[in-house]
């Protein structure tokens, strides 16, 4: 997983519990990273269709779609993340050895089908579902006061 996909989730989130359009900045300042890595993802949530903009001193992003319409494997496919997947592979296609021309394969098989089964457990979780979740957490001080 990517850092992306937790920007995603997180700035969706948060603009379903503010219900209004909030700047990039604001965004940045919540999730904690910079505004030019906001608009990177909020760029793709766009084309998603999970976010709207708008533009102007009053600009930013609003969410599009009804929060429990939201799964999490939504938000995964429109910012490309891959949960499980080999940056390296052991063994070569071109070695005579049954083990080593065949490892590379079979590992990209298991991670691909590890891949489905997280997107597939992603599409029963929704916004809404983590928004609650956040919200039965007990608050901070400072948030209470």
């Amino acid at each position: 997983m990517t850092g992306e996909y937790a920007v995603a989730v997180h700035a969706l989130v948060y603009l379903y519990h503010r219900g209004t359009t909030v700047s990039s900045e604001v965004l940045a300042k919540n999730i904690c990273t910079n505004p030019a890595r906001v608009r990177k993802v909020m760029a793709k949530l766009k084309r998603g269709g999970l976010v709207t903009t708008r533009e102007g001193s009053e600009g930013g992003y609003r969410l599009a779609v009804a929060a429990e319409q939201v799964d999490l494997r939504q938000i995964a496919q429109a910012v490309g993340a891959t949960f499980v997947q080999c940056n390296w592979h052991s063994g070569g296609e071109d070695i005579h050895c049954q083990v080593a021309s065949g490892m590379a394969g079979v590992m990209d098989g298991i991670c691909d089908d590890l891949n489905q089964r997280c997107l597939q457990r992603l599409e029963q979780i929704t916004l809404e579902d983590i928004s609650q979740k956040i919200k039965s957490r007990p608050q901070a001080a400072e948030d209470r006061a």
